[in-house]
């Protein structure tokens, strides 16, 4: 099982917005992904995502253990952007991710699933539906 370390500062900011109780999929956004905000090629691997869902998402089923109990998902292409040490904390208003060996995004956003969804089915950019 994949685990990660979650910082006290994270949990209370994903508290605060009401989305600590709710299904919490960690994407890597590379623009080819079924929530994924922007992304590309020269960007695989260094962008993330934390979608909130209200019920869990079938095609992303690797749960992935965490030391805060929140119900965080991801699916087997994510895991291989991730090796061992993996930490996610919250500061100066961004919230970043990395592992034992380098920094994998120091602005990982926050999105709504069913907004992205809704926003790419009406053919609207989803990169303004960041919480």
């Amino acid at each position: 099982m994949t685990q990660i370390k979650i910082s006290a500062r994270l949990k209370a900011l994903l508290t605060a917005k009401g989305f600590a109780d709710k299904q919490l999929v960690l994407v890597t956004d590379d623009g080819g992904g079924k929530y994924s905000l922007h992304g590309g090629a020269c960007s695989i691997g260094t962008k993330f995502t934390l979608i909130v869902l209200d019920q869990s998402d079938p095609e992303y089923d690797v749960a992935v253990d965490n030391n805060q109990q929140l119900a965080l998902w991801t699916s087997a292409y994510d895991l291989i952007f991730f090796n061992d040490g993996i930490q996610m904390d919250y500061d100066q208003g961004r919230i970043s991710i990395k592992d034992n060996a380098h920094m994998l995004d120091n602005a990982v956003q926050i999105a709504k699933g069913a907004e992205v969804l809704a926003a790419f089915e009406q053919g609207v950019p989803a990169d303004n539906l960041t919480c």
